[in-house]
């Protein structure tokens, strides 16, 4: 493991975490096997605060094909493309992975490549040889690890890579259990390495303790460059706060008007599309399949996908909390336009960016969002925003795994 630090002067420590004994050296309670873990243990209603936790949890595993397993052998390459893998797995499979976070799935939109569900709270995407689940609010996302190392045996699959990311809570005491600590999120992934030594990884901190931070955990067993999922090499992530009042007020149900004989299913569809095209999210994934979800009584949720890639958006728009974020993993050089078009979207006070990429990946971007821009200036109309970069942490986890974080902030 190697810490490459970016040479800049703002440049923030980044705490690592290397073990159970460490985890409680530094304070972490220790993991209590005594708990029910079940499919139904996290099945538990947590009293409303008035404050969302819009911030996602991200769970990203990658697999490989057991030797000799057999996993479709002999079908053909049309049919592999399609179905292979963890895309065989069915609704029922599906809804356990789910139900282990304690969330729900509402719709799924698919192509040749990969599957996208809008889920109660946030987004799960499944390719063949990869799973991302992002969930927000109060659950529970690390308890589906035990079911994923399952079901991926039942296809012929093991875990290969094994990433967890999530930036500090705004709200940890709305947390549940294994979730209300980064400790007790890392002894909860080391007491299941009896069901893959995969999971032996490290967790990391990047940026500023004192402010906003980003909490990852890697098991990287392979070279990501070298998985069955070879064009998914980088995650941008724009995590953004308090957005424009007036953008917020488009995310609210009973702003748009109900039709006469209209039925719910319909009234949701047409508010999520209207919801859509008004705040602009449309014209930020051009060519993209759009699969939106408004909520009641307010929220929403988006998944996109274009070929190999998935771009997602989720806002929680609750005044005092207002956030929305926005993550792909499309291959770009560039992403300084898309950044721009996002933050311009929103309009927040402050933004955290993200950036998990492979080194081949950093090779073909010719422009780094984070090192490269101290700045950001957005303009809408005849105003503009600008934004300076407060923070910024980075690190290189395993073979070739680089994190990177920078905090943004309105002048």
């Amino acid at each position: 493991m190697t810490n490459n630090r970016l040479m800049n002067g703002d440049v923030t420590e980044s705490e690592v975490y290397t073990s159970d004994e460490e985890a409680l050296v530094n304070g972490a309670p220790p993991f209590d096997n005594t708990i029910n873990d079940d499919d139904h243990s996290g099945d538990m209603d947590r009293e409303y605060t008035g404050s969302f936790e819009g911030p996602e949890k991200t769970l990203e595993v990658m697999f490989r094909k057991v030797p000799g397993g057999g996993d479709n052998d002999g079908a053909s390459a049309a049919v592999q493309s399609r179905r292979d893998g963890l895309r065989k797995l069915n609704r029922s499979e599906l809804d356990r992975i789910c139900s282990r976070a304690r969330c729900t799935i509402l719709s799924c939109i698919s192509n040749q490549y990969l599957d996208a569900y809008v889920l109660s709270e946030s987004s799960l995407f499944v390719y063949p040889y990869m799973l991302v689940l992002k969930t927000c609010g109060t659950t529970t996302l690390l308890r589906c690890i035990a079911v994923l190392i399952e079901l991926g045996k039942k296809v012929g699959l093991e875990i290969d890579w094994v990433g967890y990311s999530r930036k500090n809570f705004n709200f940890p005491g709305d947390q549940a259990y294994p979730h209300q600590s980064f400790h007790q999120e890392l002894d909860y992934l080391y007491s299941h390495r009896n069901l893959s030594k995969r999971l032996d990884g490290n967790g990391y901190t990047l940026g500023p303790v004192t402010s906003d931070h980003w909490f990852v955990f890697v098991a990287d067993q392979t070279a990501r460059r070298l998985s069955m999922e070879n064009d998914t090499d980088r995650v941008l992530n724009i995590m953004m706060f308090d957005i424009d009042e007036k953008v917020a007020e488009l995310f609210y149900y009973d702003k748009y008007q109900q039709h006469e004989g209209e039925t719910k299913e319909e009234s949701v569809k047409r508010i999520s599309k209207e919801q859509t095209t008004r705040s602009g999210i449309d014209a930020l994934c051009p060519g993209a399949i759009i699969d939106p979800c408004a909520f009641e009584p307010c929220g929403y949720s988006m998944n996109a996908i274009l070929f190999r890639s998935y771009s997602t958006i989720h806002i929680t728009p609750e005044t005092g909390s207002s956030y929305a974020s926005f993550e792909t993993n499309q291959r770009v050089a560039d992403y300084t336009p898309l950044i721009n078009n996002v933050v311009r979207t929103f309009r927040p006070k402050r933004f955290v960016m993200t950036l998990m990429a492979d080194e081949d990946a950093l090779k073909e971007m010719t422009s780094n969002p984070l090192t490269d821009a101290a700045k950001l200036v957005v303009t809408y109309g005849t105003n503009k925003q600008n934004y300076k970069r407060s923070s910024l942490a980075s690190i290189q986890v395993e073979d070739d795994c680089c994190c990177m974080m920078g905090n943004f902030v309105r002048k």
